[in-house]
């Protein structure tokens, strides 16, 4: 039997999650085509390209994606796709922050959980150009080094290869169930 004066606590530095976040936004870009628009045939965005950055006790997404805008014009005559990259920065707070990290060992990194997509594309009041309603949500984690505390076996870890666990059960105890019980009981 061990007791609390027995135990041995021992600091030791380790990487390990010391920072999650996550963020959900809704942004508006305006896209302005050749021709004014008469009517939006679609609206796609690709080439999501991101990088993490720590930015204090935040994550700064850092990012370009691609809109393409298939439109008609000319009283719904023609038909072109207008596109234009766009550039954005989403900062994340940090939810979980270990306060007790290196700061200079800190490493972040985001997954995007949805990718920026359209859901709205309008054709703006004055005419000429059309908004772009896109939502997107990122996930952050901050890896560093940081301190935990854990208890030191005195003996080692070798000692434990010669112990048994005995649970207290008996083999017998299961005989005298009902199989058909236990099938009425899955159903």
């Amino acid at each position: 039997m061990s007791l609390d004066k027995d135990l041995q606590c021992r600091e030791i530095y380790t990487k390990a999650v010391c920072g999650k976040g996550r963020k959900f936004s809704q942004v508006t870009n305006t896209v302005t085509p050749p021709h004014a628009p008469t009517s939006i045939l679609g609206a796609w965005i690709i080439n999501n390209q991101y990088d993490a950055v720590k930015s204090g006790e935040n994550v700064e997404v850092v990012g370009t994606y691609d809109i393409n805008i298939w439109y008609s014009y000319d009283r719904n005559t023609k038909t072109d796709v207008a596109k234009e990259t766009v550039s954005y920065a989403e900062v994340v707070p940090l939810h979980y922050l270990d306060k007790k990290h290196k700061p200079g060992t800190a490493e972040v990194s985001a997954v995007a959980t949805q990718e920026p997509n359209c859901v709205e594309a309008s054709i703006s009041s004055s005419g000429s150009s059309v908004l772009i309603r896109v939502e997107r949500e990122y996930k952050v984690e901050m890896l560093a080094e940081t301190k935990v505390c854990v208890v030191v076996c005195g003996n080692g870890c070798d000692d434990y290869e010669d112990k048994h666990v005995d649970f207290g059960g008996d083999d017998g105890d299961y005989e005298d169930l009902d199989p058909d019980l236990l099938d009425e009981e899955l159903n």
